[in-house]
């Protein structure tokens, strides 16, 4: 029965006087970020939170955020990240699902906020980048309310790829056991700065950033914003030690190269969130003299499930299992696969959410005997690593054939005009689906769609390259940087090409979209 803002509670008694967080010139201590939290939580109870209420909360990477999210836990409720980036129509959905009584917001976001709170009846406070919570001195409660367990601390709303977001519910002890074991996997300790570019409304920034930090005593470095140059000056300035970030990010600052700061404080790089192409990885490698270690995970797994070691990495793998978590790649026919066969990923552990709230049906779907599924594809080796080949759901059929993008995506990664690459099916009237590339380019570099094509076809099956490339100025992003597939827009030609296929016209008609 341990509240997970123990996090910051049983730090601040270690660590009083050691730096907490920190935006740019404001840094809080371990003790003043305890007590801005508690009296935070005071003012909750004030008015009118209670044990297990939902409360929202809607800002960016400031230091509000740890705050709030610990003031909310302490208070015995549940959390609902938002991204403030979010509109009216999506805001009423995270409200209007998870019933939350409270939706603590930035001045940005408050007034598409205030208009999903009319729909919903929810309370709306708006809170400043450096105004504290509620009344220094206030009598507070400094020992967080008792929580089960089991009980659901943060509700994470899934991205919606296949539908309407669902509300992952993580307990305190999914949470608490995932952020112990990231701490133990990549030795984080007091002497560390934390990078925190990672949106702390999303799994992997809110877990494996702001939980691990605050729990190894180590000082989180807050990034509201992501710009490369900038973040490589602040490594130089904070002496970041460890740095965290989605696949783009090691690109762009790839991208920015060598020379820009000093970021021979950089111990250990993190990546997560979408798979790092090996070119990408051996760059970043090369340039910047630390290594990265890739793992994998889901918002439905708190996140983390799988990782590679220190000294114990294969590059393009996601590494191992974690302490206390299962995986096993179950077949088409429902068998598990065998070494090098395809599978989906199936996971077990203390990681595995409670389940989707107030969604049995979806949750039944989702986990099946304890094992959650995953809907990515991976395959696994002889020693045990395992190797993503695609989402389940982004799997090409051409043809009878089974296209992986990532397998094309690493191939237009080595050419060296390619700074980002996007492998999409589209419709095809007798193939079923034909294959499409969206890439962008580096600065200074110019390559021909149809040199792309060739360099691809060079390298892969004939039934595999791309028949479709082109040259985009960027590719949609979601709040961490990872590239959105359901949103890329083809060019006119080709959108025209396979418009006028009756394989689409029906898809149309049946409610899907252009590209999956």
């Amino acid at each position: 029965m341990t509240n997970l803002a123990t996090i910051l509670t049983d730090s601040a008694r270690r660590h009083p006087d050691r730096p907490a967080v920190r935006l740019d010139d404001v840094v809080l201590t371990f003790a003043e970020l305890d007590e801005q939290s508690a009296v935070a939580a005071a003012w909750l109870l004030d008015r009118g939170v209670e044990r297990g209420d939902r409360v929202g909360i809607m800002l960016p990477n400031i230091v509000q955020f740890p705050v709030l999210y610990y003031a909310v836990l302490r208070a015995g409720a549940t959390v609902v990240p938002m991204n403030p980036l979010l509109k009216a129509g999506e805001i009423e959905h995270y409200l209007r699902d998870s019933g939350a009584r409270l939706a603590l917001v930035s001045p940005p976001a408050a007034p598409e906020a205030r208009v999903a709170a009319l729909a919903t009846g929810t309370e709306v406070v708006v809170v400043d980048d450096d105004t504290p919570v509620g009344t220094p001195g206030q009598e507070v409660r400094w020992t967080p309310a008792p929580r089960d367990d089991l009980d659901t601390a943060v509700i994470l709303y899934t991205s919606g790829t296949t539908g309407t977001p669902k509300g992952a519910q993580l307990t305190h002890a999914n949470l608490r056991h995932n952020c112990a074991a990231f701490v133990g996997l990549v030795g984080l300790s007091t002497e560390d700065v934390v990078m925190g570019c990672l949106p702390l409304f999303h799994a992997f920034g809110q877990s494996n950033g702001l939980n691990a930090a605050l729990a190894a005593g180590a000082c989180l470095t807050l990034v509201p914003r992501f710009d490369p140059t900038a973040v490589l000056r602040l490594v130089e300035r904070d002496r970041v030690t460890v740095f965290e970030g989605v696949p783009t990010m090691y690109v762009t600052m790839l991208n920015a190269g060598p020379g820009v700061a000093d970021t021979s404080s950089l111990g250990l790089c993190i990546s997560g969130g979408a798979s790092l192409p090996v070119e990408v990885l051996r760059g970043f490698e090369d340039t910047f003299g630390a290594p990265v270690l890739e793992g994998y995970g889901l918002s439905e797994t708190s996140p983390t499930a799988t990782f590679n070691r220190p000294g114990r990495t294969k590059p393009g793998s996601i590494g191992v299992p974690i302490d206390g978590v299962e995986l096993r790649l179950v077949a088409r026919d429902g068998t598990e696969a065998a070494p090098g066969e395809v599978g989906e990923i199936a996971i077990r552990g203390h990681n595995v959410m409670k389940g989707y709230w107030n969604r049995p049906e979806a949750t039944a779907a989702a986990i099946v005997d304890g094992w959650f599924l995953s809907g990515d594809m991976a395959t696994r080796d002889e020693d045990g690593f395992y190797f993503v080949v695609d989402r389940k759901k982004d799997l090409i059929i051409r043809g009878g054939y089974n296209i992986y993008p990532r397998e094309i995506e690493e191939v237009l990664y080595g050419h060296p005009a390619v700074l980002e690459a996007a492998v999409v099916g589209v419709p095809h009237p007798t193939l079923g689906e034909e294959v499409a590339a969206a890439v962008t380019l580096r600065p200074a570099h110019a390559v021909s769609p149809e040199q792309l094509r060739e360099y691809v076809k060079a390298r892969v099956a004939a039934y595999k390259y791309p028949r479709h490339v082109w040259v985009a100025p960027a590719l949609p992003k979601g709040p961490t940087g990872k590239i959105l597939k359901r949103d890329i827009e083809p060019p006119a030609d080709v959108a025209s090409s396979v418009r006028s296929h009756p394989v689409l016209q029906a898809s149309e008609a049946s409610g899907a979209g252009l590209l999956r």
